[in-house]
């Protein structure tokens, strides 16, 4: 049974560091694409960045880019999101999502097929 448990979410002050970690279990990574997404209370579900778990090749959001690192661990079957220079609006519930059948990098929510419960981040000013 595929599963993705989202962890390390909190309460960061703006300008810190938080790292998120979406441990994979029921499948091996290394042969799909996983996704972080975001949401914040009423706004649309956002692709932040994925990770191509073959070769670690990724995409990000330019809301992120340049503050946000995707990596993985295949042997832990785990994939981080480290996250820096966090700014309010990047307070939401993270999620991540893996995607099957095809490993080009999407950041289109609908491209993802199974997806964790999400783990909160509250950026305070």
């Amino acid at each position: 049974q595929v599963q993705l448990v989202e962890s390390g979410g909190d309460t960061v002050q703006s300008g810190g560091s938080l790292r998120l970690s979406c441990a994979a279990s029921g499948f091996t990574l290394g042969l799909n694409v996983i996704g972080w997404f975001r949401q914040a209370p009423g706004k649309e579900r956002e692709g932040v960045g994925c990770i191509k778990t073959s070769d670690g090749s990724t995409i990000y959001a330019s809301s992120v880019k340049g503050r946000f690192t995707i990596s993985r661990v295949n042997a832990k079957n785990t994939v981080y999101l480290q996250m820096n220079s966090l700014k309010p609006e990047d307070a939401a519930t993270y999620y991540c999502a893996t995607r099957w059948g095809n490993t080009d990098l999407s950041l289109s929510q609908y491209e993802y097929d199974d997806w964790g419960q999400g783990t909160t981040v509250t950026v305070s000013s």
